[in-house]
């Protein structure tokens, strides 16, 4: 498969991104439509990857664009997946907030996710002798 395109999403269509988040399971934003409208509109950039007009995958980032970014989703549908499209996807994002001072993204902490993130230049906090924390709203 070779990626057709990758563009930056402006109008957002709920129902094709929808798509990519049941096809991944992330019931957080299949139960909770209005929340997901809600951050599409809200965030710094949103960069989708195409198969012909087919929504495959995005990345989304929410910050100021200057001295942070915060990378909250990378999505690419199940069986577009381990074909270079999230590498694209964060190296496109990567690039074109080259000099923003910190780029951070959290994850799941399982040994292929983390090697992924690594191998893009990412360090765990602790290696950083930082720490992260989080309150997460479960209503």
């Amino acid at each position: 498969m070779k990626l057709k395109e990758i563009k930056e999403i402006k109008e957002i269509n709920i129902d094709e991104i929808l798509n990519l988040y049941i096809d991944a399971n992330w019931q957080n934003y299949v139960n909770n439509k209005d929340m997901l409208i809600n951050a599409m509109k809200n965030s710094l950039y949103i960069l989708g990857a195409y198969d012909n007009d087919e929504l495959i995958g995005l990345i989304r980032v929410i910050g100021d664009g200057y001295s942070i970014i915060y990378i909250q989703d990378i999505i690419v549908l199940n069986k577009y997946q381990r074909k270079g499209i999230g590498t694209k996807l964060i190296t496109s994002v990567l690039n074109k907030y080259e000099n923003v001072y910190q780029k951070v993204l959290l994850t799941d902490n399982k040994p292929k996710t983390i090697s992924f993130y690594k191998s893009l230049g990412f360090y765990e906090a602790c290696d950083l002798n930082c720490t992260s924390f989080i309150i997460i709203n479960n209503n």
